[in-house]
């Protein structure tokens, strides 16, 4: 069984992780013809794009700021959920079983720890 402070270790290093992966990239390279590009491969229009980096820069914000409600970082730790299904799913319909098509799971399973020891710290003894 994990104690508090594993816990609260294994909550910050995964939540950093998804904040940097999923708040401070999207926001710092958006607007490259790299990011550009890689919205139209997968055959969304651009303005797909910016409205996604929106709500990845917001709810990464939300699960990262401790002050902001309960409810709230449900619907961010929701809203990354589907992000990384569907990026999965997008990948896999273009591009075919490849890394790509994979890697979004990745980030999914240290949301899912993240999820789980959000829950372990805020659960009443």
């Amino acid at each position: 069984m994990a104690t508090t402070k594993t816990n609260k270790i294994i909550f910050w290093t995964t939540t950093v992780i998804i904040f940097l992966m999923e708040g401070l990239m999207p926001a710092l390279t958006s607007q490259t013809e790299l990011a550009k590009e890689g919205i139209r491969h997968l055959g969304y229009p651009d303005y797909f794009g910016n409205a996604l980096v929106v709500f990845k820069v917001l709810g990464a914000l939300a699960l990262i700021i401790p002050q902001v409600p309960k409810r709230i970082k449900e619907w961010a730790y929701a809203g990354f959920a589907f992000d990384f299904i569907f990026a999965c799913i997008s990948h896999f319909a273009v591009d075919g079983m490849d890394f790509q098509s994979f890697f979004p799971l990745i980030f999914l399973g240290i949301l899912m720890a993240s999820y789980y020891t959000f829950h372990k710290l805020n659960t009443v003894k």
